[in-house]
């Protein structure tokens, strides 16, 4: 009897996939959209209302064949008045008056229509942009011709600044931002555009302090800090970072990467006002270190339309300081020579009326001139690496050896 022969069943593959198979459509999640407070409405209002003024004038002279012009509030030393009282640097009344049918001004009148007109349309949407953002979004080439609404960035920035002082409006109104330039970290936490932060929580990079501080964009919650250390570098700031020198003194540790931008002055100041916090100064011993520590004080000629938002007038400089030399006993591998540079921007300070007026101010520079070298808070590292952290600072706020 012949034996069966075993059938086997071959298991049918599957059809392969099509490649034309329509896939099924990506669902966007849609994140909820943050109400903007009753303050940045009104802001915004307000300045709409001055861009809008500033047009109907422009073209009411334009139907009435009138030179239209623009007044400008000039920024520079003669028009920077020093406030005794206030302690603060104030603008003058003095103007410049831009008209569009005088052919070494028109550019400039140009220019300033323009960049108003793209700020009137960044408030509308509700939108911000940087300062490079702005520059390119008004440049073109005008029609008919090979000229450029503007040469470089420069230029816009320059318009910026004077549209800010004939508007009095400030460039955050104008929703406008510059790079971001800046840190903090320490017992604070607060509300960044809906988003609560833990600055005690920020790890070896800290929080980037933004462009724009307004109340309406950042809030304070809970501080228990005592008092801002404000130094001046970021590799400083490291140092302190690194050490928990916030958490061991209890305090809010900042720096600007050398000169502070507006956002960070802006910040420095509001926890200064709205929170009663001491801002104490870590800078170099030069003239560009004093300078820094003059500008967070009584602000700066450019800006001087905005000092009463930004300088700080009760700020104290905590070092370094031109007889530390030999009280720390450094070594002279710290020393960096004086240029002649150096030497005039110490006497240009010096004369500075509130310098002028402060003993230990001239003492100070006088001190440092007569060394003839400059040092940086970094020198300190030749003592040893934590020196500034663990004994510099905490004997100068022990002492409360500070300069004002």
């Amino acid at each position: 009897m012949a034996k069966k022969k075993k059938t086997t069943t071959k298991k049918k593959s599957p059809p392969p996939r099509s490649r034309s198979r329509p896939r099924p459509p990506m669902t966007r999640k849609k994140s909820p959209k943050r109400d903007r407070s009753v303050v940045s409405k009104k802001r915004d209002r307000e300045t709409l209302d001055k861009i809008e003024s500033l047009a109907v004038d422009v073209t009411k002279s334009s139907l009435a064949q009138r030179d239209p012009y623009l007044d400008i509030p000039l920024r520079t030393t003669s028009n920077t008045k020093w406030n005794k009282s206030k302690r603060l640097l104030e603008m003058g009344a003095s103007t410049q008056r831009r008209n569009l049918f005088n052919l070494g001004q028109a550019k400039k009148f140009m220019q300033t229509i323009l960049l108003a007109k793209g700020c009137k349309d960044l408030v509308e949407a509700e939108k911000t942009l940087s300062l490079r953002g702005m520059y390119y979004m008004s440049l073109h080439t005008i029609a008919g011709t090979k000229e450029k609404t503007f040469a470089e960035q420069g230029e816009s920035d320059t318009i910026l600044e004077d549209l800010e002082v004939g508007l009095d409006s400030l460039r955050e109104e104008l929703h406008v931002f510059a790079k971001k330039r800046g840190t903090m970290i320490g017992n604070i936490t607060i509300i960044d555009n809906g988003d609560e932060i833990d600055c005690r929580r920020m790890g070896t990079g800290g929080y980037a302090i933004p462009s724009i501080c307004e109340p309406s964009v950042i809030q304070f919650k809970d501080c228990e800090a005592d008092f801002v250390l404000h130094v001046e570098k970021d590799t400083v700031w490291s140092r302190f970072n690194e050490d928990r020198f916030w958490e061991t003194y209890n305090c809010i540790l900042t720096e600007g990467s050398g000169q502070p931008p507006r956002g960070v002055r802006r910040l420095l100041h509001r926890l200064n006002k709205e929170l009663g916090l001491p801002i104490y100064c870590l800078l170099d011993c030069d003239p560009w270190g004093h300078y820094i520590y003059s500008v967070i004080k009584q602000g700066s000629i450019n800006l001087a339309f905005e000092s009463k938002r930004m300088a700080i007038p009760d700020a104290k400089f905590i070092g370094i300081r031109s007889g530390d030399f030999e009280r720390c006993e450094l070594s002279d591998d710290v020393k960096i020579d004086l240029t002649e540079r150096d030497i005039a921007r110490a006497k240009q300070i010096m004369a500075y009326p509130w310098f002028a007026e402060k003993r230990p101010w001239q003492k100070e520079i006088k001190r440092m001139l007569a060394n003839g070298f400059k040092m940086e808070v970094e020198s300190l590292i030749t003592k040893d690496i934590s020196y500034v952290t663990e004994v510099y600072v905490p004997e100068r706020l022990a002492d409360r050896d500070f300069l004002d």
